[in-house]
């Protein structure tokens, strides 16, 4: 019995604790890939902190990781970052002290695009992770382009499909168990990220998410657009194409037919340009 007790008080203790963990006070800058116009470079900076600001650039994502990690530092400079350096590394290297003195210093991060599950390899289970979140929870910007973007929801997209095998015709169905997904750094909770979404024409990849995840919505970020996610739980459109919402949250009727095709009823759409904003939803019961 005591024993019992001893486990319903942690397990009430946990709930507490996540219970009243504070929200990030920082930003999130997702970009859908693409050019990254000076507007939305220049906002990461000023939310880093303009002319404090320190900046540290992940590539792991990319397959050309120093010629990336330069060019983008470049970019950086350009638009006024004052002090800009990169961290290459994997799992067993993450950890090391110059590494985490770095990131403990740093008032952003950006992750390139590339292959999102060779980041996430990198990165996954390690106290540089910690530190990303730290730079989120304190005040910090997390940015990223296509594949940083794709990381930061708590599903994450990897790009491959498990049942479509035609390569010319990708995402070619609307069909249940299609989509292949993995574990993200789960900066964003309550939604699925795509990139890349009208340019490669990923709508039906996002439809499919939300309605085998009908809790989540789907956000789908054109190339050379991003989303700023604010503290308060919303975000604002930035850059030259739009942002597309998939909201199934209170569709009727999501069901499969015998060949696994997905199908609801009433599922909202909804297109924002730049300077729209939305408010994400929460995980409390209700709402």
């Amino acid at each position: 019995m005591r024993f019992i007790q001893t486990l319903a008080f942690l397990a009430v203790s946990v709930c507490h604790a996540f219970a009243q963990a504070p929200s990030p006070k920082g930003h999130l800058v997702i970009i859908g890939g693409g050019p990254r116009p000076e507007a939305i470079m220049k906002k990461i900076i000023a939310l880093a902190g303009g002319n404090k600001s320190r900046i540290i650039i992940l590539p792991m994502a990319s397959g050309d990781m120093v010629e990336t990690a330069k060019a983008q530092r470049e970019q950086f400079l350009k638009f006024g970052a004052p002090n800009v350096d990169y961290v290459i590394c994997d799992s067993t290297s993450a950890d090391a002290d110059s590494n985490l003195a770095k990131i403990k210093a740093a008032t952003g991060v950006f992750f390139s695009g590339g292959d999102q599950t060779r980041l996430m390899a990198a990165l996954r289970g390690t106290k540089f992770l910690e530190g990303i979140w730290n730079v989120y929870r304190n005040g910090g910007v997390l940015s990223g382009t296509s594949a940083g973007a794709a990381v930061q929801s708590n599903i994450m997209l990897t790009g491959d499909e498990l049942l479509n095998k035609d390569t010319a015709n990708a995402y070619g169905m609307v069909r249940k168990g299609n989509i292949a997904t993995a574990d993200g750094f789960g900066f964003v909770r309550t939604a699925i990220i795509d990139q890349h979404f009208v340019k490669r024409k990923r709508q039906n990849r996002l439809l499919t998410m939300v309605l085998e995840h009908p809790d989540l919505i789907g956000v789908g970020i054109d190339e050379a657009t991003c989303v700023i996610v604010k503290p308060n739980n919303t975000f604002e459109v930035l850059g030259e194409a739009t942002v597309q919402v998939f909201d199934a949250r209170k569709a009727g009727n999501i069901r499969t037919d015998k060949n696994g095709n997905l199908s609801a009823n009433d599922i909202r759409v909804h297109i924002l340009p730049s300077g729209a904003t939305y408010t994400l939803p929460t995980r409390k019961k209700g709402q």
